[in-house]
């Protein structure tokens, strides 16, 4: 089958006929329709904190762009404003706002020149309790405030120590931190609310989405195994997040390829057959189309 098949990329395609359609993978089970072998960009587990400025450091997409960590990530931004979206569901964010998000969730967001705050990466394996679903919290009061920003200050000091036992200390102050959130969740509410059919649907076309991006199916693909037709799960998707379901797809598989081209030496073509590209040349295209540079241009300036 061909990626982004009935999308605007479709016409950099030099493959006219399309591969067999295989029959979509159950919602239930993983991806299984490449058998190349991925490599991880990172083996970092660790925990880390990293300001939220120095997150884009080498391009802007690499925050902007919709990706996955695997990994549960706090976002504490305590200046500025922005757009971030969640799960296929977009959302203004402002200063004081905490945005927790699971390890395997879709996201992306902005970040402007006067964007401030702080992304505490729990490192893989984390067994902190944390929330099981994404979360968005306003933190109107002073205490609050200063009780987070305390508890990550608190984290990062023994992280920087050196000092005999320091990791176990700042793995008690995060579990910390996993309470505070708890606390902050229960008392918002909003997390017990049920989210409206779309936003349903925008969540569950975004976890299939995680799990098969690499397959090289396109929207009709992902829409037929969700049920719904591709120009409803495209409304919904602008309804949602301001942006098309065929955007979305996308989005997420440049973002990888970007990954892959800066952080591991990968040939080209094996980039593109990872990604379910039907040629390196359909690839090239469609990179330079979304990026404005080609693979190997994009590589050489990372």
């Amino acid at each position: 089958m061909k990626l982004f098949s009935g999308t605007p990329l479709s016409q950099f395609s030099d493959r006219p006929a399309p591969r067999p359609v295989e029959k979509p993978a159950p919602l239930s089970t993983p991806a299984t329709a490449s058998d190349v072998a991925i490599p991880e960009p990172t083996a970092t587990t660790a925990l880390r904190i990293v300001p939220v400025p120095r997150l884009a450091a080498g391009g802007r997409w690499r925050i902007e762009a919709m990706r996955s960590l695997s990994e549960p990530l706090l976002l504490w931004f305590t200046r500025g404003q922005g757009r971030i979206t969640v799960g296929g569901v977009t959302r203004g964010y402002g200063a004081h706002n905490a945005i927790f998000i699971p390890a395997g969730v879709m996201h992306g967001f902005e970040a402007g020149a006067q964007t401030y705050g702080t992304a505490v990466f729990f490192g893989r394996g984390c067994t902190i309790d944390l929330p099981p679903t994404p979360q968005h919290l306003r933190i109107r009061d002073v205490g609050p405030q200063a009780e987070l920003s305390g508890l990550i200050d608190n984290i990062q000091r023994e992280m920087e120590s050196g000092k005999s036992g320091a990791t176990r200390a700042a793995q008690h102050h995060l579990g910390l931190l996993g309470v505070w959130l708890e606390r902050h969740v229960e008392a918002d509410g909003t997390g017990a609310k049920k989210p409206d059919a779309a936003r349903r649907l925008a969540a569950r076309y975004t976890a299939l989405l995680e799990r098969e991006f690499r397959s090289g199916k396109g929207v009709a693909e992902y829409a037929r195994a969700l049920g719904v037709t591709p120009t409803h799960l495209t409304r919904v998707c602008n309804q949602t997040c301001g942006r098309s379901a065929s955007d979305l797809l996308h989005d997420r598989v440049i973002f990888e390829a970007r990954i892959l081209l800066a952080e591991t030496r990968m040939p080209i073509a094996r980039v593109s057959e990872s990604l379910g590209f039907t040629s390196a040349a359909y690839f090239t295209r469609a990179f330079q189309h979304r990026t404005g540079k080609t693979p190997s241009a994009f590589r050489r300036s990372t």
